[in-house]
């Protein structure tokens, strides 16, 4: 395993687009944000005995202290990634391999990946449900290699994919006849779509917040999503679209485009005037603009771990089914605990400092939104 020293962000970015699985997490832009957030990213890349790149992943590492223990420990997180073919059992072996010698080396408590790797397509127990042997197998095979599938989830395991190939009128007539007609009612009800600009991004930022209020979630600090935003729209990968009625933005999501695939990675939402559907309409410029820019799949970003009413995505995921799009289930998030005693440690005390953030998080956004 070789790690690369790469000036460029165009180099990596380059270098991992040829790669299946490529994603914007696992993008120079990604890392480059998390570094001012504690991580420091760190690009790796394997390659055949000709030479060929094989496999790459960027790694996270952060600086750990667990329960007053003084040396210093780091996690290591590879988001989305790494990436490879995974079908190749030789490649896998090596990657896996040189992941579990890292975390071994850099006095790592655990390291996490979680790759989108298909485990099956469609909801379990359904007639048109489809199980991925290969991507059963790497979950198999990372059981026996003390691999633990984890209790902190950083990403969404599973999602609802759109094929944007179809012409545009194609992609309409396979949704649901209630989704096209709420897409067609918020035009005619006088909603415009238009891009944002960096100007937009504070006005932008209120709005989630109101949102993640009104619909109790825990989103992160102003200058975290302002850097995350203006990175990456000033690198072209990012556009936010925002839905505005007689001259007022009333609501607005982000795209993300990389490799072919555009993610919707936000949206926001304004209580007033949502009977005029903004949200269908959005859906739509975004799946429009994303075919216009070259991508051939739009990622929804999000589909329940259970599909029942129990989960929490469930409201979530019933507006992004009249879309018509397949739902993808992936391996999620697994550790390799490469200092079993310390990860136990860790993981209990993770989850009571995750709840503290969480409600302190709740509470400043309340804060911020009332001043």
């Amino acid at each position: 395993m070789q790690l690369i020293q790469i000036k460029e962000s165009q180099e990596w970015n380059q270098l991992i687009t040829a790669l299946p699985g490529a994603h914007i997490l696992q993008s120079w832009q990604w890392g480059q944000v998390k570094s001012h957030f504690g991580w420091e990213p760190l690009p790796f890349v394997w390659h055949d005995n000709a030479g060929k790149l094989a496999a790459a992943s960027l790694i996270l590492r952060r600086t750990v202290t667990v329960g007053g223990f003084t040396p210093r420990l780091h996690v290591l997180y590879a988001p989305k990634g790494p990436l490879l073919n995974w079908s190749d059992k030789a490649l896998t072996m090596r990657v896996l391999d040189d992941l579990q010698n890292l975390a071994k080396q850099q006095s790592t408590i655990f390291i996490k990946i979680d790759p989108d790797l298909c485990l099956g397509w469609g909801i379990p127990g359904e007639a048109d449900a489809q199980q991925d042997q290969s991507g059963l197998s790497i979950r198999k095979n990372l059981l026996e290699r003390s691999w633990t599938f984890s209790d902190e989830q950083i990403q969404f395991r599973n999602t609802v994919l759109i094929d944007l190939t179809p012409d545009e009128d194609q992609i309409l007539a396979r949704m649901k006849q209630k989704t096209r007609y709420n897409i067609r009612l918020s035009a005619r009800r006088g909603v415009s779509v238009r891009s944002g600009r960096l100007s937009d991004l504070d006005m932008l930022y209120e709005m989630y917040a109101k949102t993640a209020v009104r619909d109790n979630f825990v989103i992160r600090s102003p200058e975290y999503y302002r850097l995350v935003w203006e990175t990456f729209i000033k690198a072209g990968f990012a556009e936010p679209l925002i839905a505005e009625s007689e001259g007022k933005p009333i609501a607005a999501v982000f795209i993300f485009r990389f490799a072919g695939t555009s993610r919707y990675l936000y949206g926001m939402s304004l209580e007033e005037q949502r009977d005029k559907m903004p949200n269908y309409l959005l859906q739509w410029e975004a799946m429009r603009r994303s075919k216009a820019a070259g991508c051939m799949t739009y990622d929804m970003w999000g589909a329940p771990d259970e599909f029942d009413a129990s989960d929490s995505l469930w409201g979530v995921y019933r507006f992004k089914k009249g879309f018509n799009g397949q739902v993808l289930r992936t391996l999620g998030a697994w550790d390799y605990p490469s200092r079993p005693l310390l990860y136990r440690l860790y993981t209990n005390i993770l989850p009571r400092v995750m709840n503290l953030m969480r409600r302190r998080g709740k509470s400043e956004t309340k804060k911020r939104i009332m001043t």
